[in-house]
């Protein structure tokens, strides 16, 4: 099958500026290639992240990780994990299969189909996908209030972090079969 297609631009880059602040990983490297491990056919786990800097009335935050490159119209969601308390600024690797979450904190279902991180897992001969790790500091200390709950879509769960988003926190890395 033929792959080829344009690149589709970064998403955040066509929102509104937010506050920015500081996202980064002990697993993870900026601009670099994921490493395997955090990949869905291999262990599949989350990576670290910590973040700092966030806007002050910061109440919650979201993590999310999007495919921007997936060979669909709407990219691919791998992550949404919502309603972090204001407190917690560090996700320890394999945070993401929501054993150990701080507080009222919940995942939605991915594009996957089932709630946590998916790892990277982009189709064999594609070119490199870029996946956007970011986390969303909040001016409310819960979405859950808002009428999200773990059935919500991902759709939802962006929408709502559109309209109460304080600052973003992005870091990119690639990621190939």
């Amino acid at each position: 099958m033929d792959f080829e297609r344009p690149y589709p631009p970064d998403p955040y880059s066509l929102l509104p500026v937010a506050a920015t602040f500081r996202l980064t990983s002990t697993d993870l490297v900026d601009g670099e290639r994921m490493p395997d491990r955090h990949a869905v056919q291999h262990e599949n786990v989350s990576p670290a992240l910590e973040w700092s800097g966030f806007p002050e009335g910061t109440q919650s935050f979201v993590v999310s990780c999007y495919d921007v490159d997936a060979p669909t119209p709407s990219g691919y969601w791998h992550w949404n994990l919502v309603d972090l308390p204001a407190g917690v600024t560090s996700l320890p690797t394999g945070a993401g299969d929501g054993s150990d979450l701080p507080g009222g904190a919940f995942q939605v279902r991915g594009d996957g189909r089932n709630p946590g991180y998916e790892g990277a897992g982009p189709p064999p001969g594609d070119h490199p996908h870029r996946y956007i790790f970011a986390v969303h500091a909040l001016d409310v200390p819960s979405l859950a209030e808002l009428g999200l709950s773990p059935e919500a879509t991902n759709a939802q769960v962006g929408f709502n972090v559109f309209f109460h988003a304080l600052g973003r926190a992005t870091l990119m890395v690639t990621y190939s079969a």
